[in-house]
C-alpha cells in the first residue's frame, strides 16, 4: 500500500485529557507545550526526570507513579507514549488505537497515529514542520527547516506582507547595538523590516539600511532641517509627523536608546503627542566594544564594579554633572563614552584625585565593525597617544586593570 503524507492539524487540548506514558527526556521536552496548550495532563511513570518532577510538584501535571496499565488512556483525547518499556509502549498504543485516541510514539513512528512536528513561534504564529515520508524522518533536517522559517520571521529576512496582519502605527525606538549589524536584537531587526519610515542616527548599524525594501523612507537624523528647532526638537517633530500619518516609524539609534542616547526625551515627546511608542533595548557599546577586543569590564579578583560615564563635557566645565573625584577613588573599571577629545583633561582629573598615572587605558575606535582598532596607553600617556595615533570618534575608552587581563592585543 502506498504511503500517504500526514494530514497537518492543530489540536485544541485546553481542558481535555492528555496522557503521557514515561517521564524521561522525551516527556521533559514535550510536556511544556502540552502545559501551555492548557491540557489536563496525566503522567504515567514510576520515575521522572527532576524537571518533570518539578512540573508535578508545581501542580502543572498529575503524576501517577507506576508503569502503564490497560485502561490508563480512558477518556483521553491525546497520548504521548515515551517510556523505556517497549512492551508497555506497544500495549499503550494498541489501547489508543482501540479507543481512537491520537497517539504519538517516540520509539516507533511507523506505529504511531500522530507525529509531533518540529515547532517554533513568532509573533503569535506557530510554525510546524512535518516530513512527507515516514521512512525518512530526519529530525535534524525538519528542525533546520523550522529554524530557518522562524529565524526569517524574527529577523525580518522573511517578510510577511503588512496587509496580512494587524499593524499598530506608532514609533519603535530601537537600539541598534554598537555597529555590527548582526548585534541588533531579533525584535529590532523585525521591526525594521516592517517599517514605513526609518529615522537613523549616524552611529546606528548603517549596513542594515541597505537591506530595507525600496519603499521604506530612510531619513538621516543629522540632516533633518532644524529651522527654528534645536536638533533634538526637530527629530522629535519628525517622529510625530510621520507617526501621525499612520505610518510605522522606527527610530534607529546606536547602542542602547537610554545610554546617552536621548531616548527618553523622544519617548516623552511622543507621549505628549499621544503617539504610541515601543522601546527596544540595544546592546550598549559600553560593554560590547570592550568585549569585542577581549577586555572584560569586570573580572574576578580585578574589578568588582564598572562605571559608565559620558565624557562629552570636560571635568572643568561648569556643565559637568560627573563627580570625577569620586570616580578616581573607585578601584574598578571606568568606561568613558564620547570622550576622545576630552580624554586629556579627564586623565588629568583622575590622576589629580588619586588614580595612579600608570593605570592602563585602552581606546577602541569603531568597535565591532570592520574598521575596529585598539590603541593602548596609560592615564599618564593617553592624551599624547590619542594625538600621535590619530584616534577619532566614535571610540570607547576603558580605564582600569581589566585592560591587561585579556590576551596581548595584536597589531
Amino acid at each position: 500500500m502506498a504511503e500517504h503524507p500526514a494530514y497537518p492539524v492543530g489540536l485544541r487540548l485546553s481542558g481535555r485529557r492528555a496522557v503521557v506514558v514515561g517521564g524521561g527526556q522525551v516527556a521533559q521536552r514535550r510536556l511544556p507545550a502540552l502545559i501551555a496548550a492548557g491540557a489536563d495532563i496525566v503522567l504515567i511513570s514510576p520515575e521522572a526526570t527532576p524537571s518533570v518532577e518539578a512540573m508535578a510538584d508545581a501542580g502543572e501535571i498529575a503524576w501517577v507513579r507506576r508503569g502503564y496499565q490497560d485502561g490508563d488512556l480512558a477518556g483521553a483525547w491525546y497520548a504521548l507514549v515515551a517510556s523505556s518499556d517497549a512492551d508497555a509502549n506497544t500495549r499503550a498504543s494498541a489501547e489508543a488505537e482501540r479507543h481512537r485516541v491520537w497517539c504519538v510514539r517516540s520509539d516507533d513512528a511507523d506505529e504511531a497515529t500522530a507525529w509531533t512536528p518540529a515547532t517554533g513561534h513568532s509573533e503569535g504564529v506557530t510554525v510546524a514542520v512535518l516530513t512527507r515520508n515516514p521512512h525518512d524522518r530526519d529530525p535534524r533536517h525538519v528542525a533546520a527547516v523550522r529554524d530557518a522559517i522562524v529565524a526569517g520571521l524574527h529577523d525580518g529576512t522573511l517578510v510577511v506582507p503588512q496587509h496580512d496582519r494587524a499593524r499598530t502605527p506608532g514609533v519603535a525606538l530601537v537600539g541598534g547595538g554598537p555597529g555590527d549589524p548582526d548585534l541588533i536584537t531579533v525584535r529590532g531587526r523585525r521591526l525594521l523590516a516592517e517599517a514605513d519610515v526609518v529615522i537613523a542616527d549616524r552611529l546606528g548599524p548603517r549596513d542594515l539600511l541597505a537591506e530595507l525594501p525600496s519603499h521604506v523612507e530612510v531619513i538621516d537624523a543629522a540632516k533633518i532641517p532644524y529651522g527654528r528647532y534645536m536638533a533634538q526638537e526637530a527629530i522629535n517633530a519628525a517622529l510625530i509627523e510621520h507617526a501621525a500619518q499612520g505610518k510605522a516609524v522606527v527610530r534607529l539609534k546606536g547602542g542602547d536608546p537610554f545610554v546617552f542616547g536621548r531616548g527618553m526625551e523622544e519617548v516623552q515627546a511622543l507621549a505628549e503627542a499621544g503617539i504610541p511608542c515601543t522601546v527596544v533595548p540595544g546592546i550598549s557599546s559600553s560593554i560590547s566594544v570592550p568585549g569585542a577586543v577581549g577586555i572584560p569590564v569586570t573580572h574576578r579578583g580585578v574589578a568588582h564594579e564598572f562605571t559608565v560615564v559620558s565624557g562629552h563635557v570636560a571635568p572643568d566645565d561648569e556643565r559637568s554633572l560627573v563627580d570625577w573625584a569620586a570616580l578616581a577613588r573607585l578601584t574598578g573599571t571606568l568606561v568613558i563614552l564620547m570622550g576622545v577629545d576630552k580624554i586629556g583633561k579627564i586623565a588629568e582629573a583622575l590622576v589629580a584625585h588619586g588614580r595612579p598615572p600608570q593605570t592602563p587605558v585602552a581606546l577602541v575606535q569603531e568597535g565591532t565593525t570592520a574598521a575596529q582598532r585598539r590603541v593602548d596607553a596609560t592615564l599618564a600617556t593617553v592624551a599624547e597617544t590619542v594625538r600621535t595615533e590619530d584616534v577619532r570618534p566614535p571610540a570607547v575608552i576603558i580605564v582600569g586593570e581589566v585592560v591587561r587581563v585579556g590576551p596581548e592585543p595584536t597589531a
